[in-house]
This record gives C-alpha cells, structure tokens and sequence, in this order.
C-alpha cells in the first residue's frame, strides 16, 4: 500500500492509514457479519451443550478468519468496482477509487488477507473454510463481477454470501450444518437482506442510476420494489417458526419485530417522502437484525449458566 506523502504529516500517517485500511477491507461489513458469525457460533455450541471454554481455539481462529476472509472480500470488491464507485457520492473518496491504494496494492493485500482468512478456518475445521472460501466467490464473481452490472437479481446473489457468516460460525464447532438451527440463521440471514438492500437501493437510487447499476428500483420503479419488499418481510415473519425448537422467545421476537417493519412499510410508503421511508426502512432493518442476533447469542450463552 502506498499513502500519498501530502495527505497528512508525519503526526497524523498512523491514523489515517488506519483509516484507509479500514475503508479498504469495509470494516463496518466487518462487525456486522462477525455479529451473525458469532450467531451461529454460539447456537451450536448450546445445541450441542458445549461450554464457551470447550471449544475456544476454535472460536479465535473463527473469528480472525472471518474477519479476514470479509475483508479480502471487501478488498477485491472495492478494486473491481473502482470506475463506478468513482461516480457515487457515498463511495467516491474510497482508497481504491482516490489511488492511495493501487491495484497491485490491492490485489496484494486481499489475496493474503484472504489466504490468511482460509488457513485460520481450516484450522478451526476444514468446512468452516470451505464455506468461507464459498461466501468469498460468492461475494467476488457470482455478485460483483457477473450479477451487479447486468441483473436485478444481483440482490439475491449477493445475499448467498452475506448469509454464509453464521454457517462459517456453526461449522467452526460442528459440522451438522443442515441442524435445523443452522438453516434457521442462514435464510433468516438470506431473507433479511432482501428488504434491507432494497432500502438501500432506494435512498441512493440516483447514485445507481448514475453507475448504470440495475438496482430493483431503479429498473422497476419504486413501486415495484415497496411490493417485493413486502413479500420479503411476510416470508421474513413466516422464518419465525423455524426458531420454534431452538426457543419460542426468540421465534415471538423475530415475528413481532418483522410485523413492526411491515406496518411501518406498508404506512411509511402511504405517508411518507421516498426517501425518509426509505431512510426509515433502512434503520429499522439495523435494530431488528441487530436486536434479534444478540439475543441469540445471549440465549445461547446465558441459559447454560442459568
């Protein structure tokens, strides 16, 4: 990586190249996948009534190898996508697109990171690579290379590898990832991207059509993607008998959590500008991915010790 000479002094270079590792690798994706990584990880050592100690090599390499594996993602989607990030004003000031970090940088530091990723999750178990090797093809050539500049459908691509986090976290402690617990976490996670990308596509429609991106709503109109979202979220509430078995609480939450997104489409789009629906969509889907994956890690975790 190469950090331009005149973009700081030598008091501030650590910061900032910090921060462009940071917006290089995606950090922000970072967390919130390791948050449905840890998901899973933890489901699996209570269905499996292992301890936290029980398997805690395990964990770490799960953990250091996702984060990696992500971030090589993050890398190699950023250095494909530098023309059209170049037009977005959300993404126009990224390292790949200012050149503080080149492609040979890049490619540099992403297949190492990624190689990194895949031999800590190897270790951990060799399925848990697998499936983060999966998620990372996924993510770089179904998604970003093939499906994002041709097709609305790029949203349902890219949600395969989004929901490959928590299966990376089940497998990192078993490797039964066709439990019933597993395939719960892993359409909830497919499901609820669906309307979460959908808000996003929304809020930054101009910016897609600007990079000739063919989001939902900008091929098919705003209309047609406040409907499809709805389908989304009904099937997101349908998802919450799949919880039943594991606990009922968490099946009740899920399903009262997704009725308050669903109300809040259905009446934000009646009364509501665009884009503050959208804006307001874009939100509540934070709090409920984010409220409902803590509290299955703290059920998880908790109720052994209860």
């Amino acid at each position: 990586m190469r950090v331009q000479p005149n973009t700081a002094s030598i008091e501030q270079l650590p910061t900032s190249v910090t921060k462009v590792v940071f917006e290089t690798i995606k950090i922000g994706i970072i967390k919130s996948n390791l948050i449905a990584m840890i998901a899973g990880l933890s489901m699996a050592l209570f269905v499996h009534d292992l301890s936290f100690f029980d398997k805690i090599g395990n964990i770490v390499l799960a953990l250091v190898g996702s984060a990696l594996v992500i971030g090589a993602a993050g890398v190699f989607n950023n250095l494909y996508d530098r023309d059209i990030d170049s037009i977005m004003e959300r993404t126009k000031n990224r390292p790949t697109v200012s050149g503080i970090v080149d492609l040979g940088s890049g490619l540099f530091i992403g297949t190492w990171i990624a190689l990194g990723g895949l031999v800590a999750l190897y270790i951990a178990s060799p399925l848990s690579a697998f499936l983060g090797f999966l998620g990372l093809f996924l993510y770089v050539v179904p998604y970003t290379m093939w499906t994002k500049r041709r097709t609305i459908y790029n949203t349902e691509v890219g949600s395969l590898s989004g929901a490959m986090p928590p299966l990376i976290g089940w497998a990192a402690i078993s490797p039964d990832i066709l439990h019933p617990g597993a395939i719960a976490l892993f359409l909830l996670m497919v499901i609820w991207q669906m309307p979460h990308f959908y808000a996003i596509g929304i809020r930054r429609m101009e910016q897609y059509r600007a990079a000739n991106i063919p989001m939902l709503p900008v091929v098919k109109g705003i209309r047609r993607t406040y409907l499809q979202m709805n389908l989304y979220l009904v099937a997101l509430f349908l998802c919450s008998i799949l919880f039943w078995s594991f606990n009922p609480f968490i099946a009740v939450a899920n399903a009262l959590l997704t009725l308050g997104w669903l109300i809040l489409s259905i009446n934000g789009y009646r009364k509501k500008p665009e884009d503050k629906w959208a804006r307001s969509m874009f939100i509540f889907s934070l709090n409920h991915i984010t409220v409902l994956l803590l509290m299955i890690v703290g059920y998880s975790i908790g109720a052994p010790l209860l």
